[in-house]
C-alpha cells in the first residue's frame, strides 16, 4: 500500500539512488552525471523552503518522489510551478505515480499555485534511452502539450527534443 509523506534529509541517499538510475541509464534526465549526496541533501533543503518535496513509500520503503519549484523564476510567475516526478523503475505502472502527483497537486493548490509545468525529454523516435512514457503519463494526469523544442538535448551520442506540458489547476475560471 502506498503512502505519501514529506521528504526528509535522511531520504537523500534513497532519492539519489532513484534519480541516479535515470541519469546513468536514460535520457529522461539531461544530466550527464548524478549529483553528490551533499548536493542532493541541499536540493531537499532548498526546495522545501517554498515548495513541497514529497516521497512515495510502499510498506515504509521509498519507491518514488516528486517536488515542485519556481517556473522561470520571475516574480510575475508566482502562481505557476514546475513539477518533477521520479519513480523507481521496478515500481512503474503500479499506480504510485498517480498517487504521488495527486498529493503534490493538492499541496500546490493549497499554496495558491494555479498552473503546473513539466519539462520532459521527448524522442523523435523512441529508443533504448528515451520513450514517450513520461509525456503520456502527464497527459493521463491532465497535462497538455504547451510547446516543443527540437534537438535541444544531446546525450548518449544522439539528439533529443524536449516538451513542456501544462496543467491548469483552476481550468474553469
Amino acid at each position: 500500500m502506498f503512502t505519501v509523506r514529506d521528504a526528509e534529509i535522511e531520504d537523500a541517499q534513497r532519492l539519489l539512488e532513484i534519480y541516479s538510475w535515470y541519469v546513468v541509464n536514460t535520457a529522461v534526465s539531461f544530466d550527464y552525471d548524478p549529483p553528490t549526496l551533499e548536493e542532493y541533501r541541499q536540493k531537499i533543503i532548498d526546495v522545501k523552503r517554498k515548495y513541497p518535496f514529497i516521497v512515495l513509500e510502499n510498506d515504509g520503503y521509498v519507491v518514488g518522489f516528486a517536488y515542485a519549484g519556481p517556473f522561470v523564476g520571475r516574480s510575475a510567475y508566482f502562481t505557476a510551478s514546475e513539477v518533477t516526478i521520479y519513480i523507481d523503475p521496478a515500481w512503474h505502472l503500479k499506480g504510485g505515480g498517480r498517487a504521488l502527483y495527486g498529493a503534490l497537486e493538492a499541496r500546490l493548490k493549497a499554496q495558491g499555485i494555479r498552473n503546473l509545468y513539466a519539462c520532459i525529454g521527448y524522442p523523435e523516435t523512441e529508443d533504448e534511452f528515451l520513450t514517450r512514457n513520461s509525456a503520456e503519463f502527464h497527459e493521463h494526469m491532465g497535462f497538455r502539450l504547451a510547446g516543443r523544442f527540437t534537438k535541444c538535448g544531446y546525450k548518449f551520442g544522439r539528439w533529443y527534443d524536449m516538451v513542456w506540458m501544462e496543467k491548469l489547476l483552476y481550468p474553469q475560471e
